[in-house]
């Protein structure tokens, strides 16, 4: 490989696909990179939904050219366009090569799945190279455009040893989690937190769940609805209330304690069966784990402590938002063609920065007291006060807020844990997590070690827990995030501080944004959230803000993020899409349907009269055959269009996953 940039990515395919509501793929992001003889460097790692501010970011740009100019726009910060990109991968039309992924190598595994897979086995080239390493790649299903289609295993393991890698099909219980996320209308996270505050109960047979339900490819999308009302007919038989909850919060917390019981179950099963299949031994092997459900912390913290790994490796990003580091660090590892290269994750803070806090102050000049320099005693007596907003460099990567655009409060006070609830319209019984001075990490929690991303639920030790009631869950657990001063400076020399007046070495952190919208990202975002919330004190980038006028703040909303490209397309814009790409006129119905069926759409140029018109007979004829499948095309473009432009809750839910069956004979 020549030394230079390179460029992965996971995106939508621009163009018809947007005016026909189809995306194949979601939390889109990209990823730069610099190779330098055997050094290979990760620069800068974008997830699209900072910037635009919906939700796990879909929505496809109309045009090629929006697509370039958007991504130019974020590699520019490195002095660097697309042009000067060696190779480009990820995404089939801006990708310049197809010579970097696995699709033919692993004809019946998902090659979404084995990206996930390396975004978190080659977190550290040294690790990889020379010792053992056992993957598990679990979430909620693949997207498919690489691959072209559903391939027969969906989930994936890998055994690494010393680099070279076998993989083998796994179940995933991801499915098990958005499927109850559609039943109860509570985002996965949401229902985790709620199975640990109740004390509410109830069983079911979980072994016969799992003997009986296959979560290992399609069938899945079946099978989880049908475990979950066996696991929600059981329960409701041998449910019991918490009375600090309502009949209907105690009911799902106990159904929620079954799930999380199947399945930790169900990833034991997988490891077991590889632990024997390949003889590993857990004490002198690593555990790397991505997609979705790697965020469930209890269960990463459970697999540790029952088998005894020597370390966990997982990125902050293990969603979908990681998916073009995986693509990334697969590609140069098949590049390399079995060579040894140097690669170490640099940290979370690979997003934007923004440094523009003159031009804010003077945009909210009339909500602004006072502009000062940071100093941690105040910023500690702020602390102690109400929480504040903590918005520093460039910003985490992932699904959590890491400290570079948090909520920061006292986990002293439970009043802190109802501020910040309030301020993010949140349950009053969510817990929030702990960002802990890593030296300290073994004094307050029970077996614990380093957990930088907030991957891992610690115990807090019995003669600590009267002290941070803020950040305890019922069963005196916490999602912890543990820092050193090379990590983060700033928030080290904060919690330090804090560790000195209080004696506490810890801080509550919560992410900054409000009610389904993703964590914000600039500076602007960060003063209306404050101005709405009315929120006292800010620090932004080394300064503090204090805030007022607070009644005469006018926004009643977030501020505005980069949703041009992506939500707002003139008539004349799609028509001239339309004239170059479907001059002959499909309706957006019949392009919905030929898309998102990729063995159909593949066909048929439909620039060539000929071939649009056989594209135009091959739906019509189904559409004539099933009159059902028109109306399931209906239901898919209008939750699709949704999910496309819609901002808050209500863009969460899942798409008409049935109805994108249907249509592509899955």
């Amino acid at each position: 490989m020549r030394d230079g940039y390179y460029l992965s990515s996971y995106l939508t395919i621009p163009g018809l696909h947007r005016l026909a509501m189809v995306s194949y793929r979601h939390d889109n992001n990209v990823s730069l990179w610099h190779k330098e003889g055997s050094e290979i460097k990760l620069l800068g790692h974008w997830e699209f939904e900072r910037l635009s501010g919906l939700k796990h970011h879909r929505t496809p740009f109309l045009g090629m050219e929006d697509l370039r100019r958007f991504v130019n726009g974020l590699i520019g910060a490195f002095g660097v366009s697309l042009d000067d990109m060696n190779e480009v991968w990820g995404t089939p039309g801006l990708a310049t090569t197809d010579d970097y992924h696995f699709v033919a190598e692993y004809p019946d595994i998902s090659f979404h799945s084995v990206a996930h897979l390396y975004s978190a086995m080659l977190l550290d080239s040294e690790t990889f190279f020379e010792g053992d390493i056992l993957g598990l790649a679990v979430d909620g299903g693949p997207d498919r455009l690489l691959d072209q289609r559903y391939k027969r295993f969906w989930f994936t393991g890998a055994v690494s040893r010393r680099g070279v890698v076998e993989t083998f099909p796994v179940a995933s219980p991801g499915l098990l989690y958005s499927t109850a996320k559609n039943r109860f209308k509570m985002r996965e996270g949401t229902l985790m937190a709620l199975a640990t505050a109740t004390t509410a109960t109830g069983q079911c047979d979980r072994e016969s769940i799992l003997d009986k339900f296959e979560f290992t490819g399609l069938a899945a999308l079946e099978n989880a609805p049908l475990a979950l009302d066996e696991i929600v007919s059981e329960v409701r038989a041998t449910s019991t209330v918490d009375p600090d909850f309502t009949e209907e919060e105690s009911f799902v917390s106990a159904v929620m304690k079954e799930v999380q019981a199947v399945s930790v179950m169900s990833m034991e099963r997988n490891i077991d069966t590889a632990l024997e299949k390949f003889r590993l031994d857990p004490a002198g092997t690593h555990l790397a784990l991505a997609g979705g459900y790697a965020l469930n912390c209890p269960t990463n913290s459970h697999l540790m402590a029952k088998y005894g790994f020597r370390g966990l490796l997982a990125p902050p990003c293990v969603d979908d938002g990681g998916q073009a580091v995986g693509i990334g660090l697969a590609a140069f590892h098949k590049k390399s063609e079995g060579r040894r290269f140097s690669f170490r994750f640099p940290g979370a803070y690979l997003g934007r920065s923004d440094n523009g806090l003159d031009g804010a102050l003077a945009e909210f000049e009339e909500f602004v007291a006072d502009v000062s320099d940071l100093d941690y005693d105040t910023a500690v007596r702020d602390i102690l006060a109400e929480p504040v907003a903590w918005f520093d460099g460039r910003s985490e990567i992932g699904p959590r807020a890491l400290g570079n655009r948090s909520l920061i409060g006292d986990p002293t006070s439970r009043a802190a844990k109802d501020a910040l609830n309030q301020f993010k319209l949140r349950e009053w019984w969510r817990p929030v997590a702990p960002v802990v001075l890593e030296d300290h990490l073994e004094k307050w929690f029970e077996d614990s070690r380093p957990s930088p991303y907030m991957l891992e639920t610690f115990t807090i030790r019995e003669d600590r827990r009267s002290r941070i009631p803020a950040v305890a869950h019922l069963d005196y657990s916490a999602r912890v995030q543990s820092l050193n001063a090379e990590q983060n400076p700033r928030l080290h020399a904060l919690l330090t501080a804090f560790h000195g007046h209080t004696g506490v070495p810890m801080l509550c952190n919560t992410s900054l944004n409000d009610k389904g919208e993703p964590i914000i990202d600039t500076i602007r975002e960060a003063i209306n959230f404050c101005l709405r919330r009315r929120i006292s004190v800010g620090y932004f980038n080394g300064r503090r803000v204090a805030f007022r006028n607070f009644d005469s703040y006018p926004a009643d909303g977030p501020y505005p993020r980069t949703t041009e490209p992506f939500t707002e397309i003139t008539e004349s814009r799609a028509q001239a899409v339309h004239a170059e790409l479907n001059p002959h006129g499909l309706p957006e119905l019949y392009l919905h349907v030929l898309f998102l069926d990729l063995s159909l759409s593949e066909k048929f140029d439909l620039r060539v009269e000929e071939e649009a018109a056989a594209a135009f007979e091959a739906v019509d004829s189904r559409l004539r055959a099933d009159p059902s499948l028109r109306q399931a095309a209906e239901r898919s473009m209008r939750r699709a269009e949704q999910r496309f432009t819609k901002f808050g809750p209500d863009a969460l839910l899942n798409l008409e996953l049935g109805a994108v069956r249907q249509i592509t004979g899955a």
